[in-house]
């Protein structure tokens, strides 16, 4: 009987801090050796000497999410994740999110339905706590990061999600005192709204007017304040998807001065800008409505040099499913409605780890261990699942990714989500997922996704290992 379920032979393995020729042997789906001329395993892989890294962990994507009718996510967790897999990500984690008045734990139970035996790939919960009541802040909360939800969101934005400050400092303390991560998404909310009434009496309610209502300083201010709110309670935050210069400044300073403030950012401050929500008044412009918006062209750079220099702990695709055409999408207020009414987000959870590596690895603008430690190591860490997840290693989940690095232009045809576009389209990228393993089992094959609804397993996270003890 063959000693192995599968041997991987001919690799160029590629960790966050290494880069090595072997062969990877996996049984019941972990890695169990690293080698040369391993025994054989009752499958086999020729890797040709192809690179061959670890899973994507996409740690901020959006899966069936609820919204108020007759707005409705595009993706839920048997397409989100079909997509994921095709794009070589074999662990997500999106958000259940608890809306005002509901309990945590409701929201957490309506999570749980709306994942089961759908996923194709492994799957935690990040929280949205949008009503941190006495009950949820002293018992659901703390009980919550106990069994395993060891990771919330908070937003300074949106009427049904905000927090104002006093609340932002009551959630952080329990993220202090449990070992728990707190995101934050990080916009002035009385900036945006006075800007928002200011366009919309001028008759400027376009697409493109979304991003004149989100300047750089509104995320500048709220970076600010948020990392003061993390220092007076002394608790490590990660800024999600930081968009521009004027926060990235916020950041580095923080770091300069030893706070423990970690960034991360997203495929469309990288690839997208400005003109991408249009140069006129068209609707077309709102397939690339997103908060924070994309900025100047210029400020590509920015985001790049953050990349490479260490400034981001995490890569993540903020995945926001919504179908441009039909009326639960993009158009649901209609192609008259003012841009504050148009779903925000855009998709992209198939997309993340292809463009970063045409465009970084490939472009030379980060190395291929930089590309690991951002798209699988760090995410892995700073939501307490590594080393299963985000390693190639023994013992280690066998989530892996075997690369094909040729040119071709990217089209939404031949993506697998359920979106009828993608922000992307027409882009000249240089490499692909050319085979992708979730727990040692093929989901992807370069052609046709062979994965199974219901494969996926729920994983209870640990605490983070990328905050201090």
């Amino acid at each position: 009987m063959p000693a192995f379920d599968l041997v991987i032979r001919h690799a160029r393995a590629v960790t966050a801090s290494d880069i090595f020729d072997c062969d990877i042997a996996v049984k019941d789906g972990r890695i169990v050796q690293l080698g040369q001329s391993l025994p054989a395993g009752a499958r086999e892989i020729d890797a040709a000497g192809r690179h061959v890294t670890p899973g994507g962990v996409d740690a901020h994507c959006h899966l069936d999410q609820p919204e108020p009718p007759p707005v409705r996510m595009a993706d839920d967790f048997d397409t989100g994740t079909r997509s994921a897999a095709c794009g070589g990500t074999t662990t997500v984690i999106p958000f259940a999110l608890q809306h005002k008045g509901q309990s945590l734990r409701d929201a957490v139970a309506d999570y749980h339905r709306r994942a089961e035996g759908k996923a194709h790939v492994d799957y935690a919960f990040h929280l949205i706590v949008s009503d941190p009541t006495p009950t949820v802040l002293a018992e659901e909360l703390p009980a919550l990061i106990r069994e395993g939800y060891t990771s919330f969101k908070i937003y300074m934005t949106y009427d049904s999600l905000k927090l104002d400050d006093g609340q932002i400092l009551d959630v952080l303390s329990v993220a202090r005192e449990h070992g728990a991560m707190a995101m934050i998404h990080a916009e002035n909310a009385d900036c945006i709204e006075w800007l928002t009434r200011r366009l919309e009496a001028a008759g400027r309610t376009a697409p493109r007017y979304h991003g004149h209502a989100r300047p750089m300083l509104v995320e500048r201010e709220a970076t600010h304040r948020a990392i003061a709110l993390s220092e007076l309670v002394d608790v490590p935050i990660l800024i999600v998807h930081v968009s521009g210069q004027e926060a990235v400044e916020q950041i580095r300073w923080a770091r300069a001065h030893g706070l423990n403030v970690f960034a991360e950012t997203c495929p469309q401050y990288l690839f997208l800008s400005a003109e991408d929500l249009g140069i006129d008044d068209r609707f077309e412009g709102a397939k690339c409505v997103c908060s924070p918006p994309p900025r100047g062209k210029s400020n590509q750079r920015v985001i790049w040099q953050g990349l490479a220099d260490g400034l981001f702990t995490v890569f993540s695709s903020d995945h926001a499913p919504y179908r441009f055409e039909g009326e639960d999408g993009k158009k649901a207020a209609g192609e008259d409605a003012a841009f504050r009414h148009i779903p925000n987000g855009i998709p992209g959870i198939e997309t993340r780890m292809a463009l970063l590596w045409s465009e970084g690895v490939m472009a030379r603008r980060i190395t291929p261990q930089k590309f690991v430690e951002l798209t699988s190591t760090n995410p892995a860490k700073a939501y307490g699942l590594h080393p299963r997840k985000g390693s190639l290693a023994v013992g280690a989940d066998a989530d892996l990714v075997i690369w094909d690095e040729r040119e071709f232009v990217l089209r939404n045809s031949q993506l697998h989500h359920n979106v009828d576009y993608t922000p992307y389209e027409g882009m000249h990228l240089t490499a692909w997922p050319g085979m992708t393993l979730a727990r040692g089992e093929v989901v992807w094959d370069g052609r046709e996704f062979t994965g199974r609804a219901g494969a996926g397993r729920f994983l209870h996270c640990g605490l983070p290992s990328l905050l201090p003890r």
